[in-house]
């Protein structure tokens, strides 16, 4: 069955962590037939987000008209110190947790789940400038600096920036297996070591 991916944009979004891992959900389901997954941005409101460094994007959907989401990607950026901290993104977020099947954090989007208190005890893995910052809030998390990416139950965090790429693979081979992972790898040319 086709799942929905959603990926939290905001202003000073990182670009390459949302339009990395939404090129990978995107292409995987283009050379199936579009019958994969159906992948789409997200925004608190409906205006033109303004990503770090210009890029101006238009989200798909907004909080209140946003469809179902089965994989929630929370893209990072320099704008994650600000949306982190602010309820109507913390509240959307917790509420999309309740239903969705895997919450994806890229680079410093881990500052969401951080100040959502779900890195208690928990392995993380986020951009090397953040780690101290999520430890300092969360002493009893457990930074994994030396890994790509790390998981507990349905949620998942990355490094910085491209590796949300590595992340979103990771995803797509778990969901729909090694035929679809390799077929997109070798589209995609993209080389995982």
């Amino acid at each position: 069955m086709k799942k929905n991916v959603g990926l939290l944009i905001f202003d000073d979004v990182e670009v390459l962590d949302f339009a990395g891992p939404f090129e990978v959900f995107a292409v995987s389901s283009e050379i199936h037939d579009h019958s994969l997954f159906n992948t789409f941005l997200v925004s608190e409101t409906n205006e033109v987000v303004k990503a770090l460094n210009g890029m101006l994007v238009l989200p798909n959907y907004h909080f209140e008209n946003a469809p179902k989401i089965d994989i929630l990607i929370l893209s990072g950026g320099s704008g994650t110190r600000i949306i982190s901290k602010n309820d109507n993104y913390l509240r959307w977020v917790k509420k999309q947790y309740q239903s969705c099947e895997y919450l994806l954090s890229i680079c410093s989007g881990a500052r969401i789940l951080s100040n959502l208190g779900m890195l208690e005890g928990k392995e993380f893995c986020t951009h090397q400038e953040v780690y101290e910052e999520i430890t300092e809030n969360i002493p009893s998390s457990i930074p994994q600096k030396e890994k790509r990416f790390t998981h507990f139950d349905n949620v998942y965090s990355c490094g910085g920036i491209t590796a949300g790429i590595d992340l979103s693979f990771e995803i797509v081979k778990k969901i729909c297996g090694d035929d679809v992972y390799n077929r997109t790898l070798k589209y995609m040319e993209y080389n995982i070591k």
